[in-house]
């Protein structure tokens, strides 16, 4: 609550700080992805959930539901990667996300199958999350 206060009196006094957040929404049947990318300044932070229910097609599939959060680095104007480390291991869970002017496709590594088990997966499978305007 703290950091949270301090940090909205520091953008109001520094005045030269931006901040912006987009979200992306893709729901493909009974699966549902969000993503949310905040930036204040020069600091990208992500959040992505997603929600599945079986389709189907994914007979015997269990419904499931995870997230990943962390800080984002810009390593072009339209790609951020985040990288979230296990828990208690040195593997990584990688999230690219390409982003075009309506919207955000996700890739994931192999690692991110720690955070999302099953039917569920960070990965857009080429589909387009849409940008909520």
């Amino acid at each position: 609550m703290k950091k949270s206060l301090f940090l909205a009196v520091a953008m109001l006094v520094s005045g030269g700080a931006s901040a912006s957040t987009e979200h992306y929404v893709l729901r493909d049947g009974n699966h549902v992805h969000h993503l949310k990318i905040t930036k204040i300044g020069e600091d990208v932070s992500v959040t992505t959930d997603i929600d599945f229910e079986p389709n189907s097609g994914e007979q015997g599939g269990k419904a499931c539901s995870a997230s990943i959060s962390d800080d984002a680095k810009q390593v072009s104007a339209n790609e951020l990667v985040v990288k979230k480390q296990i828990p208690s291991e040195a593997h990584y869970c990688t999230l690219s996300i390409h982003l075009s002017a309506d919207g955000a496709k996700i890739d994931q590594s192999e690692e991110c199958g720690y955070f999302a088990a099953g039917i569920c997966h960070f990965d857009s499978d080429g589909k387009e999350l849409v940008r909520v305007k």
